[in-house]
């Protein structure tokens, strides 16, 4: 029987967990490969030994970081352990630059070659990123069509994949079914929460929305749905839920997409579960806040008019993004009514989120992504772990 090749792969947030997963699932198919690494819930599902789990690492915001700086530190040190111990042929990154990429710094000086899937956003901020991915990385999978370009132009060797969302973010269930399973009425306007992945982002996004939500509550009598990531604690969601009990909330946390498909409005913090609600083709408002030093530190590195991947991609405004201090529960409540009201602005809405979509590649990046990491694991003398580092 064939020894399976020790393979890293690390993904700190919740959408590189469901991503990460799938590769090494479609990797796994065709080649025997004990993967191990950093992960989150699907990646264990996956067959992934998870050395620590994500929510250890993902924390959000330049200072936010620094108070939980020695628990970061710790799992770093002691996935390089296991890195040393194992010896992997490759590593596979997922997103998550901020440690990824001091990661891929550390496994370069150990000769192991690093696949950075899902690259960090060079175009948007922190530029001087592509410096140590000229160094550091083996090869760069993009998702989005205009970052091939700007990475070739550098001298990295990239592929554009597509994004791993296309063709997977569908509707499980029929409208009948999710209204029937949650206990909605059909007659009434859903209105879709989705406050982040992160315990931070919820903590503060969260309160907001529930505000916002008990205005349009009494001014729509509109059916509001909630859905938890992943990696967001229970108890948290629950705790917050409590302090707004007037306002009544049904809580998703499996049915994500049908959530999205069946809302006439989504109100998401700004990331991945904007292309999500685009692929949907849900009309969305856009919102995030983070702590007051991060806002003042981050504005200066932002290099793009747009903070919501939406509007990147559109390459203009197309939905609402309310941002740090103009996030507040009247301007939530307003811009949800607008499209709640005005049914040609949805319809305008969804022909533009639409267009995003398209632009978003064909399906199979999933599939692109594994041939990609196969194509390396076949060259032969493939580095392994140096005496280095």
């Amino acid at each position: 029987m064939t020894a399976s090749i020790p393979a890293l792969i690390v993904a700190g947030e919740a959408s590189g967990d469901q991503h990460a997963a799938a590769l090494a699932a479609c990797v796994a198919d065709q080649q025997a490969v004990a993967w191990f690494g950093i992960g989150g819930d699907a990646m264990q599902a996956a067959g992934v030994e998870l050395v620590e789990h994500a929510r250890r690492v993902n924390v959000l915001g330049l200072a936010e970081v620094v108070q939980h700086l020695p628990r970061i530190y710790r799992v770093f040190r002691r996935l390089l352990a296991e890195v040393d111990r194992r010896q992997p042929r490759l590593a596979v990154l997922v997103d998550f630059p901020d440690f990824n990429l001091r990661l891929a710094r550390r496994l370069h000086t150990r000769g192991i070659p690093v696949i950075y899937f899902i690259a960090p956003q060079i175009w948007a901020w922190r530029a001087g990123r592509l410096r140590a991915i000229q160094r550091d990385v083996c090869k760069v999978l993009c998702i989005f069509p205009f970052e091939e370009a700007i990475y070739r132009r550098a001298g990295v060797d990239v592929e554009y994949v597509g994004h791993p969302l296309v063709g997977r973010a569908v509707a499980r269930l029929s409208r009948e079914q999710f209204l029937a399973r949650y206990g909605l009425t059909p007659a009434k306007s859903i209105v879709c929460l989705l406050p982040g992945s992160r315990n931070q982002e919820v903590a503060r996004h969260l309160p907001i929305l529930l505000a916002a939500a008990e205005r349009l509550q009494k001014s729509h009598g509109a059916q509001f749905l909630l859905v938890r990531a992943p990696m967001v604690e229970r108890t948290l969601v629950a705790g917050l839920l409590a302090k707004a009990a007037e306002t009544q909330v049904t809580l998703i946390e499996d049915s994500t997409y049908d959530a999205l498909a069946y809302s006439e409005v989504a109100v998401v913090s700004s990331g991945t579960a904007t292309v999500e609600a685009a692929l949907l083709q849900t009309p969305m408002v856009v919102v995030y806040r983070v702590a007051p030093l991060t806002w003042w530190l981050g504005r200066w590195l932002v290099q793009t008019p747009y903070y919501s991947m939406v509007n990147l991609i559109a390459g203009g405004s197309i939905v609402p993004e309310l941002i740090q201090a103009a996030f507040t529960p009247a301007r939530v409540a307003k811009e949800a009514a607008d499209l709640l009201n005005q049914t040609q602005l949805q319809q305008k809405m969804k022909r533009e989120l639409r267009v995003v979509g398209e632009r978003l590649g064909k399906p199979g990046a999933i599939e692109r992504a594994g041939r990609a990491v196969l194509s390396l694991l076949a060259q032969p003398g493939l580095a392994g772990v140096s005496a280095r580092g």
